[in-house]
């Protein structure tokens, strides 16, 4: 699930913080610019772990900043297919279930995942599992559930105009943006769904 990654980087220095020891300063910048970010195809970074390497500092003509090459290794979360794990429901629909973590948002176990058997009911906004006939499990909004990672999705991501809205180009409505990193889960085996299901 978590993994050390190694990365070089030239780093900017802003001359405001020349009066900080130069690993120091890496380390604020190294943060400011890859923590709680998505690396494509590398997954999301933590924190940074170490500074392996700082080469010396270039200075570019007409630029009062300082450029540093770094070698760091950072702690990144990239969960592997077929790895479980456990989160909270965010929100139903027809079409699925959103699941949250404490740090990550993006991940939608659909429909078609769930145990056989499972349908949605709008009066309940829940979806709902019946393993036999006199039997019904529900899988509510903020109940913590076990589910299996079945595939993990990187998008590149185009920045987005000054209004921070996504706009469809044949309807000229608002989208909903595509997250830079999403996982796909589901719940089809004994162990998964509503943990207090297993209890």
């Amino acid at each position: 699930m978590f993994q050390l990654s190694v990365i070089s980087d030239l780093i900017r220095i802003s001359p405001h913080i020349f009066n900080l020891p130069t690993d120091e300063a890496v380390l604020n910048e190294l943060n400011e610019k890859y923590a709680n970010k998505v690396i494509h195809n590398l997954g999301l970074v933590v924190t940074i772990w170490d500074i392996s390497k700082i080469e010396d500092g270039m200075l570019k003509p007409g630029d009062g900043c300082t450029y540093i090459k770094v070698v760091f290794r950072c702690v990144v979360w990239k969960p592997f297919v077929g790895e479980v794990l456990t989160g909270w429901i965010d929100q139903a629909s027809e079409q699925g279930l959103k699941v949250k973590l404490e740090f990550f948002n993006d991940i939608f176990i659909p429909g078609d995942y769930l145990f056989e058997g499972s349908v949605f009911s709008k009066e309940d906004n829940a979806w709902i599992w019946q393993p036999d006939e006199s039997t019904k499990l529900y899988l509510d909004v903020n109940e913590k559930i076990n589910f299996r990672v079945e595939e993990e999705m990187f998008t590149n991501v185009k920045p987005k105009g000054p209004t921070n809205t996504v706009v469809d180009d044949e309807t000229g409505e608002k989208k909903e943006s595509v997250p830079p990193y999403a996982i796909v889960g589901s719940c089809q085996t004994d162990g998964m769904g509503c943990v207090s299901w297993w209890e």
